[in-house]
């Protein structure tokens, strides 16, 4: 249906519609885009993955991306199902993740590499023609590889079953192989399969913490168009390391020894920590430092021998402390935080070997604090603040590091709204009430999304050297508040009780207690609420989180208030493997609606080439739609429609001689 259009509402858009006429200067190619536009509007909606909570799990991140959360295998069942054995599925499925490495097995075995060579092309063609078919051919020839853009784009778009092409196709495939050419081909094919399995990534946060890979991660990461990222407090924690706040600094060392990682500070952002192991062993050489063993992967306990084990407990303590110091500073000097009670050093009875909290007495399990002066106990000694300026100056000269942290910041937020989803890492502070909670920065109260959006530009400020300084250096300081503070959407809990768990035996002061939020949510009223406020609409809209393991083991759910809300952190991370009882979710939503796959661990990729092992994955439908999505009932399509309109309204401006056309370049 044509809109209707006034020379006066025209007169009114001139100048928007002169902006526009310098892309479609004449009727013919305005109508040509319409069209286009409009034949948009009408594919299947693209398949859009969420994830969260990957911890550094490198591999299993890799997998999923590359079997597209089981939906390559799905797709390759749906059209070989019945001409094909389960064994030669899962190795045409490998080959499809692992392309390269499969084929060089493959050629130690194959007794007929042509015959192979002409079978699988035939069949990636197949497979390739699938999972493209949603997409415009544009949208396709962007995703092809240069050297065989054509090649591929001649396959996909003709079939050897229609046999006036049927030489035509079969030629090229027998010319791909005469040529010598044929593995490069199928790894092109392969990786085009995997590229246009998923439209669209969102990363619910937490790139970062106890997992080997993060740097891995970002590396992928930063190399793909179609993903955004929703900050976690782990990301938070690694990007106020890398501008600079020395709180988050010792927080992401204590946290990578805690854990027995040092493969992300070493090996992929070049952090030097002998200055850390220097002084660790000098200053706690006699002291077993028992309670900083770093907690090791228990799926590989010999991955460190005892003498390393022992040194990385001792730098584990070393930075611990220092961090309860520069925390404690940090909580003075903002007290507009309400964390005083961060700062507990003072308390400690070297001589008596206890700590006194609230008027109570508690004995301390580890005594040794050879570095603390009981009449400044929050001052950095000599040795320590050389080393901390040592770290400091390590972290921030890494470029690989500051390129990462780049990375999140242009693609991520603290927050994100796609397609009736409202997508954040943690929490969204609340009262007791379940009414939006205001919370103070810079003197001025937000809540909601005006909360989000300036802690977004927060986070932003001091990466951006020209801005007021003083602004900056809150902006620094704030990244510690995101990790531990009492309001922080990040964080929201009533405290983090770092210092006691490693220092007190007494249970009760371990109790960290959870905001509003995480005991409201489960509420289809608050949550609808919560939608209101960031005004998503829709019928079958959704929150979706990450942050907090769903105990599968426990008879907990992911699917809350009613279809409401999704939590969808599975416990990626090897360490939460016990806890969750399985190893990550992922929530896909195509154009026939949502589909939950819950995943056990990954094996390793060496096992999927080799065997053709997949990650066993159970996929449970959430909500389906009565009818197949299209482009127009996205996010996407409402701005195709805005274009269309404002095309229409530029050939009525063309129609009427309101405007007129211009001769196209190169005619």
């Amino acid at each position: 249906m044509t809109p209707d259009f006034t020379p006066a509402q025209v007169e009114a858009d001139r100048r928007v519609l002169e902006l526009l006429a310098q892309s479609f200067p004449s009727v013919s190619s305005a109508s040509t885009e319409i069209i286009n536009l409009e034949a948009i509007l009408n594919l299947p909606k693209g398949t859009e993955h969420f994830v969260a909570d990957l911890h550094g799990e490198h591999e299993a991140f890799r997998h999923i991306l590359k079997n597209a959360s089981g939906n390559i295998k799905r797709k390759v069942r749906e059209i070989y199902g019945t001409s094909m054995r389960e064994q030669d599925i899962r190795q045409l499925c490998s080959l499809i993740y692992y392309p390269e490495q499969k084929l060089e097995r493959i050629h130690q075995s194959e007794v007929d590499i042509n015959d192979f060579y002409n079978v699988t092309l035939h069949q990636l063609v197949r497979v390739c023609q699938m999972v493209s078919s949603k997409y415009t051919r544009s949208k396709v020839r962007k995703s092809l590889p240069p050297e065989f853009a054509y090649i591929i784009e001649e396959l996909l778009h003709e079939s050897p079953s229609d046999e006036d092409k049927d030489a035509y196709f079969n030629r090229i495939i027998e010319t791909i192989i005469s040529t010598g050419q044929a593995d490069a081909f199928i790894i092109a094919m392969c990786n085009v399969i995997q590229r246009l399995s998923i439209d669209q990534l969102h990363i619910l946060g937490d790139v970062f913490d106890r997992g080997p890979g993060a740097h891995l991660i970002m590396d992928i990461l930063c190399t793909r168009d179609n993903f955004d990222i929703q900050w976690g407090n782990h990301d938070a924690l690694w990007m106020g390391a890398a501008a600079g706040n020395d709180c988050s600094i010792a927080n992401v060392l204590r946290i990578s020894l805690r854990y027995g990682n040092l493969a992300t500070l070493e090996d992929g952002y070049g952090i030097n920590l002998l200055p850390l192991a220097t002084f660790a062993m000098e200053t706690y050489k006699d002291d077993p430092c028992t309670q900083f063993i770093p907690h090791i992967d228990s799926e590989n306990p010999d991955r460190v021998d005892d003498k390393t084990l022992q040194l990385m407990a001792k730098m584990h303590k070393a930075i611990s402390i220092i961090q309860f110091k520069l925390e404690a500073a940090m909580a003075e000097k903002h007290p507009e935080w309400g964390m005083a009670d961060r700062r507990l050093l003072h308390l400690i009875d070297k001589e008596r070997g206890i700590i006194t909290i609230d008027g109570k007495e508690y004995p301390l399990i580890d005594t040794n604090f050879p570095t603390l002066d009981p009449a400044n106990p929050f001052t950095l000694t000599a040795e320590e603040a050389d080393l901390m300026t040592k770290i400091h100056h390590s972290f921030m000269v890494s470029d690989k590091l500051q390129r990462h942290v780049h990375c999140l910041l242009t693609h991520g937020c603290m927050y994100g709204v796609f397609n009736g989803n409202l997508l954040f890492h943690a929490s969204m502070p609340l009262n007791a009430d379940g009414s939006l909670k205001d919370v103070e920065i810079e003197g001025v109260p937000y809540k909601g999304r005006e909360l989000m959006r300036k802690i977004g530009r927060m986070m932003r400020m001091p990466f951006h050297r020209e801005a007021d300084p003083e602004r900056v250096e809150l902006a620094r300081d704030y990244y510690w508040y995101l990790w531990c503070g009492p309001d922080s959407p990040l964080f929201d809990k009533s405290k983090m009780a770092t210092f006691e768990r490693y220092f007190i035996a007494d249970p009760a002061t371990h109790q960290e207690e959870k905001g509003y939020y995480y005991v409201l949510r489960n509420d289809e009223k608050i949550c609808d609420m919560i939608l209101d406020a960031f005004e998503v609409e829709g019928n079958q809209r959704h929150i979706i989180n990450g942050h907090v393991p769903v105990r599968i083991n426990k008879g907990e759910t992911p699917i809350r208030a009613n279809g409401r809300l999704m939590v969808i952190d599975g416990g990626f991370a090897k360490a939460y493997h016990g806890t969750t009882g399985i190893a990550g979710y992922t929530l896909v939503y195509h154009s026939r609606g949502f589909q939950l796959v819950q995943h056990e661990p990954f094996t390793s990729a060496e096992e999927a080439i080799n065997h053709g092992t997949d990650i066993v994955s159970t996929t449970q439908l959430v909500e389906m739609s009565s009818h197949r999505m299209r482009v127009r009932d996205t996010d996407k399509g409402r701005e195709l429609q805005k274009q269309i309109h404002e095309l229409r309204e530029l050939l009525y401006a063309y129609h009427h001689g309101l405007l007129n056309e211009r001769p196209q370049k190169g005619r």
